[in-house]
């Protein structure tokens, strides 16, 4: 949850971690979550409004994720934002979640100037885009199959690692030994920009099938792992930087966080003369700020919800109006 103003920006934030609750399945439950949202998202509310110091004559409208994403959860939000929106007198809006990571960046100081070229990776996600405006975007390649998030959580997982496995196996990968394991860079070796990390996780399983899996094994398998998923992230960004002629990147999504993929990509843009742009490491995840955000710039553009309760488990970015088209 969050609170944006536009002029004093982002006045509140805060998050209730599922981890905990998921943990012992190894990944999120959608009846659990669902229903955890329906017990934490008042109380919510009602802490960020307090530190804000906002009230309901404060607020002029309420965003909320409307997908993609699982639908009970996104319900719940929905329910609960559109239910405000009408007892308080304001406009109800539903966000793209992608375009909320698209624009995290822009809470930052510097904020990047558009055009520029995101690559978005997260557990559901693996896509470049060409972000010319809000609302124009362009999907210049994407995964075909397991985003990069998703890689990382099934390897950790083959790993003996805890939930969330992406963490988990980036720290474990800071004690591996490079190339000990040489993994493949997938689909690097093609032209194009689609992504697909499948096969990466079959290759982790078929080297360690009969081997003695040491802790040393396991970090040097970790660092191989990791290796080939940031070369080929990196990889792919620069082959879009050379065929847009952008020369800014924007890094988002859970992925966004590892530090490895960070250096390198840094490293290969400032020899392209390019920059590169984040969202602090609170808003690589999903989140309120970027919502909130997403919320208030289409909500100025005079962009509101026409029915109620939108909520959507599968949105394409294209179908997304451009801000010039609103109104």
């Amino acid at each position: 949850m969050a609170v944006y103003d536009s002029e004093g920006g982002l006045l509140a934030h805060d998050l209730y971690s599922q981890v905990s609750l998921h943990a012992d399945f190894g990944g999120v439950v959608p009846e659990l979550a669902s229903r955890d949202h329906v017990r934490k998202l008042v109380p919510l509310i009602n802490r960020v409004l307090e530190r804000s110091g906002s009230t309901r004559e404060n607020i002029h409208g309420v965003a909320y994720t409307s997908g993609p994403g699982l639908i009970g959860a996104l319900m719940v939000g929905a329910s609960v934002a559109t239910g405000l929106a009408r007892s308080w007198g304001v406009p109800a809006l539903g966000v793209h979640h992608m375009e909320g990571h698209l624009l995290a960046p822009m809470l930052e100081v510097p904020a990047p100037a558009m055009p520029f070229l995101a690559l978005l990776v997260s557990g559901g996600h693996s896509m470049l885009v060409n972000v010319q405006a809000v609302g124009r975007y362009e999907t210049l390649g994407q995964t075909l199959d397991d985003a990069a998030g998703e890689a990382f959580d099934k390897t950790a997982k083959l790993l003996g690692l805890p939930y969330p496995g992406g963490p988990a196996l980036a720290a474990l990968a800071e004690q591996g030994r490079s190339n000990v394991f040489r993994f493949p860079r997938p689909m690097l070796d093609r032209p194009g920009l689609e992504f697909s990390f499948s096969g990466l996780k079959t290759a982790v399983v078929i080297a360690t099938r009969d081997l003695d899996m040491s802790e040393q094994t396991r970090a040097d398998v970790a660092r191989g792992f990791q290796d080939a998923v940031v070369e080929t992230l990196v990889g792919k960004t620069v082959r879009a930087l050379k065929q847009t002629g952008l020369r800014r990147v924007v890094v988002a999504g859970g992925v966004g966080a590892n530090k490895a993929l960070r250096h390198l990509l840094k490293q290969q843009v400032l020899d392209m003369g390019g920059q590169v742009f984040y969202p602090r490491l609170e808003f690589c995840t999903d989140n309120g700020a970027m919502i909130a955000y997403a919320g208030y710039v289409r909500l100025a553009a005079g962009q509101v919800d026409t029915t109620p309760m939108q909520t959507r488990a599968r949105w394409p970015l294209a179908e997304l109006q451009p801000l010039a088209a609103i109104g």
